[in-house]
């Protein structure tokens, strides 16, 4: 999922439970185009590879991702700013109020789909 904040989802995408994060959330990237002006992505530690910050490089974007503790070279980030990326957590949570998304009762991946677009409208009626 791309967020803006802890109340507004940008995209999002569903994989299947083997697939990695990675692969899907640089398609995520890739889909909200080249950047107009300075944005950072706050991102977990499962998109630091070099692939998906070189991809978030050339569309301008600033990636925001602590590098993972047996990196030969780590980088530095902006740890403040990191500590931001908790809003995204706090969207998820807000939609795992609902016991269909959280249970994931439903069967076909659509109507998950569906539901989870459903529960971010209601959320965002509410909140």
């Amino acid at each position: 999922m791309v967020a803006a904040n802890d109340k507004t989802a940008i995209t999002y995408s569903l994989t299947s439970g083997k697939a990695g994060d990675a692969p899907e959330g640089r398609k995520l990237i890739e889909s909200l185009g080249e950047a107009e002006r300075i944005t950072y992505l706050l991102m977990d530690r499962a998109h630091e590879g070099d692939v998906t910050r070189t991809l978030a490089f050339e569309l301008g974007y600033n990636p925001v991702v602590p590098p993972k503790k047996n990196r030969k070279k780590p980088w530095v980030y902006d740890k403040e700013l990191y500590k931001l990326r908790n809003q995204v957590e706090r969207l998820f949570r807000r939609i795992k109020r609902f016991r269909r998304v959280f249970t994931r009762y439903d069967k076909l991946d659509v109507m998950f789909m569906a539901f989870v677009t459903l529960a971010l409208i209601v959320d965002s009626i509410l909140c």
